[in-house]
């Protein structure tokens, strides 16, 4: 009776879990559509789909990319970033996504040695 208890409390609590509502990124769109990357926060992110969180990947990485006049991807390295950044922004949900892109660009540096200028 005991072990039935703690199953039913367990699939009730996952099944909370899985009830909070998701949010497409079409609703934070203005009226055109766009959606301004630069003011999305970690909240929006942690509660947005997958498929939505790998869209904003690579954009952002099509983004930085571009800045750095780069052409090419590297797809472990991309999966890792975008991992690294959504555990990140699930821990800290008040910053902006850009802002924790930064701290995974700076740590994932410092563990490859390397020194911006």
């Amino acid at each position: 009776m005991r072990k039935t208890l703690i199953i039913a409390a367990l699939l009730g609590f996952s099944s909370l879990h899985a009830a909070q509502a998701q949010t497409r990124l079409s609703a934070y769109a203005d009226e055109n559509g766009f959606i301004d990357v630069q003011k999305l926060t970690c909240a929006q992110l942690a509660g947005t789909f997958q498929e939505d969180a790998d869209m904003l990947a690579t954009w952002y990485s099509g983004w930085y990319n571009g800045l750095a006049r780069k052409h090419f991807l590297d797809v472990k390295k991309g999966k890792e970033a975008e991992h690294e950044v959504i555990v990140y922004c699930k821990a800290n949900q008040d910053k902006k996504i850009i802002e924790a892109i930064a701290v995974v660009f700076k740590d994932m540096r410092a563990k490859l040695g390397i020194e911006m200028k």
